[in-house]
C-alpha cells in the first residue's frame, strides 16, 4: 500500500475495512494512514433541481474527488441521529420514526440536528426533517468523518434499531459522545453472561437458558434444557433467523444451515415457554443523567398483553394495550422489575422489556435500553410522545422538568395488529414465529375492547364476519381448547364446517359440525368451499415445526380469497369476543384528540 494506490482506491470507492482486509491489516491503522495523509472525503450538495437553479436543500453526499466542500460551517451546538439504514420486509418503520421525533425534539430544544441515513423512502430522509441530512452508509468510516467533519457535541445510536447500535462501542472508542444509555449498558442488556448476572443481582426470574459457539455445544444445552427450545443469533433484527425447535434433528438443521456461530457471535438457547403470555413493557427514565446518586425518575408508557402465545416475534403478534387478562400483582410485579432494571442499567432514555408470564411467575426474556418497535404505537395509546421526550431526556433534561412522573393508563382499550405481505407471496406460509414477517401495523381504538379488536381487522384488511360458516381445523395440542370457541361461534349463529379429528372433538362436545373432505380424500374440500365464498371465517392452528402441505394450501387460499384466518386460539377467541360485540352495539369513530 502507497499513498497514491491508497487514493485511487479511496477515489474508486472502496472502503477503509475492505482496504484493510485486502492489505491484511486492520481498519484503524488504514483510517490512520489516511487521515496522516490528510486524505479525507468532502461532502456535496444533492442537486434537487437538476441544475434549473441553485438548490439549498441540505442533502450532503461525501467524494474523494478533491472538489469543493458545500457544507456550510454553524456555530450551533449539534447533536448526529443515527438512522437505520435499508429497510427490508420484517424491520418495520418504527425506529424511523422515533429518529424523526428525536430531530422534532432536538430542534426544539436549540440543538442543530444532523440525520444520517441511507434510506431515500424514509420520513428522516425528508428534506424538513433535520437541519442537515447525510445520505451515507452507516458504517464507522463514515458516521467518524461526518461527526468530525461536523464537530458534533453528541450522537445518538439508541434510536435508529440494531444497525447504529452494533457501532456504539467502535464509535465511543473513537471519541464520539454516544448520549443517553452508554453503549457499556447495552452491552449487558446483549451480552447472555453479564445480563444473566444483572437478573441475579435483583432477584429477577428468566427462562432457563445457555450459550453455544458450535453444534456439539448446542445438543448438550438443549438436552440440558428440554425440547422445545428456542433457538437465536445474538444482535439481531426482526427476530431474524429466531426458531422454536422441536427436537435434534430441527437443531442440527439449524446449526448447520440457519446461523454461523462463533466464539464472539454466539447462539443462545433458552427453554421456550409453552402457553405463557408475552408482554412487552416500554418505559421512559433519566437514571443516567444523575451519575454516583440513586436520583432519577422511571416511568412506564405501557404494557402491551399479546394476544397470540410467547413465540410470536412482537413485530407480529397482536397486542392489547392496557393488559386484558393479567391480574394486578402480575402487572405491579412487571413494574417494579422494569424499574429495577431501569436503575441499574442507568438508563438515560427508553427502554423496552419482554416478559413471558407461565403460571403467575413473571419471566424477563430480554431487555433493550434503546427505543424498540413498540414505541410509536404506545406513544398514540396514551397520547405521549415517548421518543420526543426521551431525546430531551438524552439531550440533559430530567424528566420532572419535561411533566412526566406518572404512568397514563387510558380509559379505553387500544388494539395494535399487524399488517402482512403474504398475498404476494405466491405459496408462502402465513403462520406467525419468532422471525418477524410483518410490513406495517394498525391501530383500533374504543371503550369495549371486543370493538376495538374487531377496528383493528378492518383496518388490517380481514374485517370480521357477523354471519356465514367457520372452517376449524386445529393441531391435537389444541383440541382440548377447541370446542369451547367453536360453541361462541355456534352461541353467535355461526355454522361449524370441519375435518376429521377435529370435527369429532366438536362432535363429541355435542356441536352440530358440517364434515368435509381432507384435500386428499375427495371434493368438495376446503380449497374448493373456500374459492366459491362459502366459508367467511378459518380457524386453523399449525399440527407442530413442519406443518402439513394441505394446512399450507388452505392458509394461502384463505389469503388469496380475502378470508379473515385466525392461525392461534388466541385470535380465534378475540375474533369471537370482536363479532359478539359488533353484533350487539356496532361501532362509532373517533379522533385520536376526542380519545385523549
Amino acid at each position: 500500500m502507497n499513498s497514491e494506490l491508497l487514493k485511487k482506491a479511496k477515489e474508486m470507492g472502496f472502503s477503509d475495512r475492505q482496504i484493510a482486509h485486502l492489505t491484511g491489516q486492520n481498519e484503524d491503522a488504514v483510517r490512520a494512514r489516511r487521515k496522516q495523509e490528510s486524505l479525507v472525503p468532502s461532502y456535496r450538495l444533492v442537486d434537487t433541481c437538476a441544475a434549473e437553479f441553485e438548490a439549498y436543500t441540505p442533502y450532503f453526499y461525501s467524494t474523494y474527488d478533491r472538489g469543493d466542500d458545500e457544507v456550510k460551517k454553524t456555530a450551533k451546538r449539534k447533536v448526529m441521529i443515527l438512522g437505520g439504514g435499508p429497510n427490508r420486509i420484517g424491520q418495520g418503520i418504527e425506529f424511523d420514526y422515533c429518529c424523526v421525533h428525536a430531530a422534532f425534539a432536538l430542534k426544539e430544544e436549540g440543538f442543530e440536528t444532523i440525520m444520517v441515513n441511507s434510506n431515500p423512502e424514509t420520513v428522516s430522509t425528508d428534506y424538513d426533517t433535520s437541519d442537515k441530512l447525510f445520505f451515507e452508509p452507516l458504517t464507522l468510516e463514515d458516521v467518524l468523518h461526518i461527526y468530525e467533519r461536523e464537530q458534533c457535541w453528541g450522537a445518538i445510536a439508541q434510536f435508529g434499531g440494531q444497525t447504529p447500535l452494533n457501532l456504539a462501542l467502535g464509535l465511543q472508542r473513537n471519541g464520539v459522545n454516544i448520549i443517553g444509555t452508554t453503549p457499556q449498558s447495552i452491552e449487558v442488556a446483549e451480552d447472555r453472561k453479564l445480563f444473566a448476572a444483572m437478573l441475579n443481582r435483583l432477584n429477577i426470574p428468566q427462562p432457563p437458558n445457555g450459550t453455544a459457539t458450535n453444534e456439539v455445544e448446542a445438543l448438550e444445552a438443549a438436552h440440558k434444557l428440554g425440547y422445545p427450545v428456542l433457538m437465536r443469533p445474538s444482535f439481531v433484527l426482526g427476530g431474524r433467523a429466531m426458531q422454536i425447535v422441536f427436537s435434534d434433528q430441527e437443531l442440527i438443521h439449524y446449526m448447520r444451515f440457519a446461523v454461523e456461530a462463533s466464539p464472539e457471535r454466539p447462539v443462545l438457547i433458552d427453554k421456550f415457554l409453552e402457553d405463557a403470555t408475552e408482554v412487552d413493557v416500554d418505559c421512559i427514565a433519566d437514571v443516567g443523567l444523575f451519575p454516583g446518586t440513586q436520583q432519577g425518575t422511571v416511568v412506564v408508557g405501557g404494557y402491551l398483553e399479546h394476544i397470540e402465545y410467547a413465540g410470536v416475534h412482537s413485530g407480529d403478534a397482536a397486542m392489547v394495550l392496557p393488559p386484558h387478562t393479567l391480574a394486578p400483582e402480575v402487572v405491579q410485579t412487571m413494574r417494579d422489575y422494569t424499574h429495577a432494571m431501569a436503575r441499574e442499567l442507568r438508563v438515560a432514555g427508553l427502554m423496552n422489556v419482554q416478559y413471558a408470564v407461565k403460571d403467575g411467575v413473571v419471566y424477563v426474556l430480554e431487555v433493550n435500553p434503546r427505543a424498540s418497535r413498540t414505541v410509536p404505537f404506545v406513544s398514540k395509546a396514551i397520547g405521549l410522545p415517548l421518543a420526543k421526550l426521551a431525546a430531551k431526556v438524552m439531550a440533559g433534561k430530567p424528566l420532572t422538568e419535561l411533566g412526566l412522573t406518572q404512568e397514563h393508563r387510558p380509559a379505553y382499550w387500544a388494539v395494535k395488529e399487524s399488517v402482512f405481505p403474504f398475498n404476494r407471496f405466491h405459496g408462502q406460509d402465513i403462520l406467525l414465529a419468532p422471525e418477524m414477517r410483518s410490513t406495517g401495523e394498525v391501530m383500533g381504538l374504543d371503550a369495549d375492547l371486543g370493538i376495538a379488536y374487531a377496528k383493528s381487522q378492518m383496518a388490517a384488511g380481514g374485517p370480521l364476519p357477523l354471519s356465514g360458516k367457520v372452517f376449524i381445523s386445529v393441531s391435537d395440542a389444541d383440541k382440548k381448547y377447541v370446542a369451547d370457541i367453536a360453541r361462541q361461534f355456534t352461541n353467535l349463529g355461526f355454522e361449524l364446517i370441519s375435518t376429521g379429528g377435529t370435527a369429532t372433538i366438536l362432535e363429541q362436545a355435542g356441536l352440530k359440525v358440517q364434515r368435509i373432505f381432507k384435500l386428499s380424500e375427495g371434493r368438495p374440500h376446503t380449497i374448493d368451499l373456500l374459492k366459491n365464498r362459502e366459508i367467511q371465517l378459518v380457524i386453523n392452528t399449525p399440527s407442530g415445526q413442519m406443518p402439513r402441505a394441505d394446512e399450507v394450501k388452505i392458509r394461502t387460499t384463505a389469503v388469496y380469497t380475502g378470508t379473515p384466518i385466525m392461525t392461534t386460539l388466541g385470535g380465534a377467541r378475540a375474533a369471537a369476543l370482536g363479532i359478539a360485540a359488533l353484533k350487539k352495539r356496532g361501532y362509532a369513530v373517533k379522533t385520536l384528540q376526542e380519545y385523549y
